[in-house]
């Protein structure tokens, strides 16, 4: 004789899982923290020593930066609501580098940054995230 099917999920179970919006939203988050790690680890690389301070400082400051990101990334699809401010103020920091690097060459950097720094902030706000998040205690 086989088993009964599992039980559907709960609302309240199916209320406390991450929507897909805000899935994506700490995946591209996640994708910052690693490549704002790795600029860490090649500045301090290319440290020099006519530049000690500035370039171990610059590239502390990358990775701490990078990591804090990546915990928030882990955080917010757990629903824990205290990351979402983070997140959401890296990427207005990320809306104003893009506005920096418009024009000539680097416009594709630009729109690029501004690209994934708008779907990252729409991922959060999206109401179906916002509900989400909203029962954090």
């Amino acid at each position: 004789m086989a088993a009964p099917p599992p039980d559907p999920p709960t609302a309240e179970a199916a209320r406390r899982r991450a929507p897909p919006p805000l899935v994506v939203a700490a995946s591209l988050v996640a994708v910052e923290a690693i490549l704002l790690v790795a600029q860490g680890v090649a500045e301090m690389f290319a440290v020099s020593g006519a530049r000690v301070v500035m370039g171990v400082s610059t590239a502390l400051f990358f990775m701490v930066y990078g990591a804090g990101l990546m915990f928030c990334a882990w955080a917010v699809p757990r629903l824990r609501s205290w990351a979402r401010a983070p997140i959401v103020v890296a990427q207005l920091i990320q809306l104003l580098v893009a506005w920096s690097f418009r024009g000539g060459g680097t416009t594709p950097v630009a729109v690029a940054l501004g690209l994934i720094a708008v779907l990252v902030l729409a991922g959060m706000f999206h109401p179906a995230s916002i509900d989400a998040l909203a029962d954090d205690a």
